[in-house]
């Protein structure tokens, strides 16, 4: 079982090396334009793999790219076939990675409770 851990785990490494320069240099789709690969997960049959990327912009600019990238994702797979020849090339699905949004939100989160507390005006006791 551990032996299937690592040979997934160096086929998602490959794949994620060989996405990222094959976006840099041959995805000519202007809806793609500076995404940045964060993971890629690979199923342990080797049959599917989730992309992870960040995009620059707003919800709509995240949206355009991530159309891009699934549009190119039948010529990124072909080209992955060739390039690593490896036995079976997975089916590449494309996810927005949220990670730095939810982090950047739990920093504030955090900020708010570590502020401190302004005592109540007035003087009220009851």
């Amino acid at each position: 079982m551990a032996r299937e851990y690592s040979r997934t785990q160096r086929i998602s490494q490959l794949l994620k090396e060989e996405i990222s320069r094959l976006l840099q240099r041959e995805v000519k789709d202007a809806r793609v334009g500076m995404v940045t690969l964060t993971e890629v997960e690979v199923t342990a049959d080797l049959k599917h793999a989730t992309v992870y990327v960040q995009a620059p912009g707003d919800d709509q600019r995240k949206a355009e790219a991530l159309k891009g990238l699934t549009s190119a994702a039948g010529f990124i797979r072909s080209r992955l076939g060739r390039e690593l020849r490896i036995r079976r090339t997975p089916e590449l699905r494309f996810v927005i990675d949220r990670t730095q949004e939810k982090a950047a939100r739990i920093r504030e989160l955090l900020a708010e409770v570590e502020a401190p507390q302004e005592p109540p005006k007035g003087g009220d006791r009851e």
